[in-house]
């Protein structure tokens, strides 16, 4: 489990095409500080399990499943990447309960600059917009962030400048893709009222 608090921004520093998957290296000197085989570290949002590590790099595969489901196959190297390690279990968790499994995929459809912060429009799929409210959470690139607006087949965030130095988020363009987890509970809570639909007590 994550908390969508970004450790670092990391690095592709090589991609290896296997066919039906892809393998990445990527530098992170934070997040493979201790790093082992078998590890997880999310990478954009995505829990990848770490193959290899060597100094302050490490390898991960991606299946062609992740591929197809997230924006990991648009990584080239030197692309940037947000990193993060799962929570210590009695750790704080300051962002909000983040799975690293990607719901789909949005892009980013606007920015719009202020003195103190930025206003980042981004679209929704349609099948994810039920689970985005105004003031919840919702989990870009790997970033636990609070949905400003939630319209019908987008939604914004407002960013201050630490987010927008220290994530991928103050690189990406109009245009760019951006990996979305919604809130897990939301979907919990759907599922629980559809199987209690129907049942008398």
């Amino acid at each position: 489990m994550f908390t969508g608090i970004v450790e670092e921004l990391g690095e592709i520093t090589a991609v290896e095409n296997l066919g039906d998957a892809s393998r990445f290296r990527l530098r992170g000197p934070v997040v493979t500080e201790g790093a082992k085989h078998g590890d997880s570290i999310a990478v954009n949002g995505v829990c990848l399990t770490v193959v290899e590590h060597e100094g302050d790099e490490f390898t991960a595969d991606v299946m062609a499943e992740t591929l197809d489901r997230s924006s990991l196959g648009a990584l080239a190297v030197g692309s940037r990447v947000n990193l993060e390690r799962p929570t210590a279990v009695g750790a704080r968790l300051g962002g909000h309960i983040v799975q690293g499994h990607v719901d789909g995929t949005g892009e980013v459809l606007a920015r719009t600059p202020s003195e103190n912060w930025e206003i980042v429009k981004v679209s929704l799929p349609a099948d994810l917009a039920r689970y985005v409210v105004e003031k919840g959470s919702i989990t870009v690139d790997g970033i636990s962030l609070t949905v400003v607006e939630a319209g019908p087949d987008y939604f914004t965030v407002s960013l201050i400048p630490t987010t927008l130095a220290l994530t991928t988020l103050g690189l990406k363009q109009p245009g760019d893709p951006v990996n979305l987890e919604v809130d897990v509970v939301a979907k919990y809570v759907e599922r629980l009222l559809a199987a209690g639909q129907g049942v008398t007590r």
